[in-house]
């Protein structure tokens, strides 16, 4: 079994702000054809990458600045997993990245629901990088629900990182259930149809925009520890 410690530094130096790593195993409750030996029979373990997210984009008065850095954090994370895959391989490890959500080859159109290859919030859970709100979003300790991630399946296996365990929202917190202007949330899921259709539009010149977040802005975790303490010390 190979040490953790190098991988998670060449993710670092690779941009990652958050590294995880699960063994396959741990996937063995995902729904038949999304588990990660459907897209990569080889793999033994999943590396999940995070990347921190601008926070402060949820308090604009506009919609354009969080939809536009969406996708600005969308390329870096390609990038950022591009040139972690290279460096694996040069280091003998059959490599397959996984991307964000699309494109999708799971899409029932009366639902508007979509599934990406693999459920990349389920997969930074088990990995340890976090633990998955009322909202259905991952939300780590230091960086709150304002990350995105993405991972890489490798043919060898990898000391794991464990489970937190620490619930994600407190017992009596419902605000994001409250506040959702669609009512896509139950707690547990959420009805994409509901949720597509108030927070995905498209412009008067055609551009795509996401012009609802308000599980996330909602959230009074969303900033994570260290990003409070930033704030608190500034």
């Amino acid at each position: 079994m190979v040490d953790s410690t190098s991988i998670k530094s060449l993710a670092q130096q690779c941009g990652a702000d958050l590294c995880g790593i699960a063994s396959n195993h741990r996937f063995d409750h995902a729904p038949a054809g999304f588990h990660p030996t459907d897209i990569f029979p080889e793999c033994q373990s999943i590396i999940v990458l995070a990347k921190g997210a601008i926070a402060s984009t949820l308090q604009a008065a506009s919609i354009v600045p969080y939809s536009h850095f969406n996708d600005v954090i969308t390329q870096m994370h390609d990038e950022l997993l591009y040139r972690f895959s290279l460096e694996l391989e040069t280091l003998g490890i059959r490599v397959m990245p996984v991307p964000v959500d699309d494109p999708y080859l799971f899409w029932d159109a009366e639902k508007r629901e979509g599934r990406g290859i693999l459920s990349l919030r389920h997969a930074g859970m088990l990995a340890g990088l976090g633990t998955l709100g009322r909202n259905t979003l991952l939300k780590n300790k230091d960086w709150g629900n304002m990350i995105r991630l993405r991972a890489v399946l490798v043919n060898i296996l990898i000391q794991q990182d464990p489970i937190t365990t620490e619930p994600a929202c407190p017992s009596d917190c419902t605000l994001c259930l409250e506040a959702c202007p669609s009512g896509a949330l139950d707690g547990k899921t959420a009805n994409q149809k509901k949720c597509r259709n108030h927070s995905q539009t498209t412009t008067a010149r055609g551009f795509h925009i996401i012009q609802c977040n308000t599980c996330r802005k909602v959230c009074p975790q969303h900033l994570g520890d260290k990003r409070i303490l930033r704030l608190h010390n500034n």
